[in-house]
């Protein structure tokens, strides 16, 4: 689980226990904006010892298990996300549709180039593997492929990122 799957999982106890962001926020020693952040998906970063104790507040847990092995299913949103992440600074934004295409051929469009390296640049790892996970079910590409493609591209768009060197 990562911090917007939280977000959306706190803000929706929060909603049936009948409280504000800002009576959350004080009962759990936060800010009202930390809490606005966490539940819109905006907030980078949370210490573990908060998390657990805000989600012990509304009565949630926080588990370590595998996707796989959970019933619940593997995150579905996070081609969007990343192409999000991929177009914040760009006039034409790339579809996830687009995002997913390329992933699983390991054709990269020459339009796309500035948004992947972007992406490969700056998007959270935790979202780059979730979306890689996301494109392959869809696509019913190896994951390992897909790294690979990602690889390559970061290679060839010289990322100075060094989980691709």
């Amino acid at each position: 689980m990562n911090l917007l799957e939280l977000g959306l999982r706190v803000r929706k106890r929060r909603v049936a226990l009948g409280l504000s962001q800002e009576r959350l926020a004080k009962m759990a020693g936060l800010s009202r904006a930390t809490i606005n952040q966490l539940e819109s998906g905006t907030l980078n970063d949370l210490g573990v010892a908060k998390v657990s104790a805000l989600l012990e507040l509304v009565g949630l847990r926080l588990e370590a298990t595998s996707r796989a092995s959970s019933r619940a299913p593997a995150r579905r949103h996070a081609l969007l996300m990343a192409s999000r992440t991929a177009s914040v600074s760009y006039k034409t934004p790339l579809e996830p549709g687009q995002l997913a295409k390329a992933l699983a051929s390991g054709e990269l469009p020459t339009a796309l180039l500035p948004h992947v390296a972007t992406l490969l640049d700056e998007a959270p790892l935790s979202l780059v593997v979730s979306a890689v996970e996301e494109a392959a079910e869809r696509s019913h590409v190896p994951a390992k492929r897909i790294w690979r493609h990602l690889t390559r591209w970061a290679q060839e768009l010289h990322s100075p990122r060094q989980v691709w060197a």
